[in-house]
């Protein structure tokens, strides 16, 4: 068995305060935000609107980074204002619960001058259900349910990119369309793992000359031969560089294991945030997943780690 590389933090003592910087309250109530924290634009029917959705933004986003409920968000808001000595009010838990349902939030990413990469995976989070242990012990109940969170990552920079939630049986490649169009830099590649392997995927892809790295499955067949007309279909092209260098072989040619940042990307969101979703109405728990990548994002602009392999 082939011994596993060792890898060591070069830049130990940076990325130690962005993670400590994580937990710091101005990271999340900026001075911007508290210029902005009131509602300024037009006033509907009913009853008026006080705060702005930033204001509603980083209550959420306080929720998910502390792991609070609502109504320990708005008392911890309420803390801090008055600590602080700002005079504005708070939402109360009500307010945020109904205001997020319709909450539009951006994922804050940094611009790039090239075309990037991007890697497209899904994970499953849980609405309600039991525990690990329960299920060890007992055994699980039938009263359990998930979602399902498909994320676009730019594998070089580790930014969310994109992000949908879906019910969990919910297709994985029919989520690609929609992934794609909220990416609006030009992408150099795409990866993905062997569920999103059809035709119909490298199509979209081509449309935006966009090179996919979808590994085929082990039966696939070559739908068309050298001597038919037109140009070679992309899946075709894999499953003959497959079978030409081997799987392995095509995987590190292609660049096929920059993938493995998209099970990261998982990995991060699930230790950060938990592996389930506090909100009961589907509208509030995208919004939620939204919060979490938008609030991941930050985090990954305070600073990361940078791996060198211990030889």
């Amino acid at each position: 068995m082939p011994k596993k590389s060792l890898y060591r933090i070069r830049n130990w003592k940076k990325y130690n305060a962005a993670l400590v910087a994580r937990g710091s309250i101005t990271v999340w109530i900026s001075d911007d935000v508290k210029t902005g924290w009131l509602h300024q634009g037009p006033q509907q029917q009913g009853h008026p609107v006080v705060f702005s959705d930033a204001a509603i933004e980083s209550a959420l986003a306080i929720r998910s980074v502390y792991h609070l409920p609502l109504r320990q968000t708005e008392g911890f808001l309420l803390s801090i204002f008055d600590m602080l000595g700002v005079t504005l009010p708070v939402p109360d838990y009500t307010t945020i619960c109904k205001r997020m349902r319709h909450l539009l939030v951006d994922l804050p990413v940094r611009g790039s001058d090239g075309p990037i990469d991007i890697v497209i995976d899904s994970t499953g989070l849980k609405v309600y259900g039991e525990g690990e242990w329960k299920v060890k012990i007992h055994g699980k109940s039938k009263r359990r349910a998930w979602r399902k969170l498909h994320l676009g990552v730019n594998p070089r920079t580790g930014e969310v990119e994109a992000e949908e939630l879906t019910e969990a049986y919910a297709d994985d490649a029919k989520q690609v369309k929609g992934l794609l169009a909220q990416i609006d830099q030009e992408i150099d590649r795409a990866a993905f793992d062997g569920a999103y392997d059809e035709h119909a995927i490298h199509a979209l892809l081509q449309e935006r000359g966009t090179q996919g790295l979808i590994p085929t499955s082990k039966d696939a067949r070559i739908r068309k031969r050298g001597d038919a007309t037109g140009p070679p279909l992309p899946r075709d092209e894999i499953l003959r560089a497959i079978r030409r260098l081997g799987r392995s072989g095509w995987k590190k040619q292609s660049g096929y294991h920059m993938r493995s940042h998209a099970e990261i990307a998982m990995y991060r969101q699930k230790t950060i945030f938990g592996s389930s979703l506090r909100s009961r109405r589907f509208e509030n728990q995208r919004t939620e997943a939204r919060i979490r990548c938008r609030a991941m994002n930050i985090m990954t602009h305070l600073g990361m780690p940078e791996s060198m392999k211990v030889s």
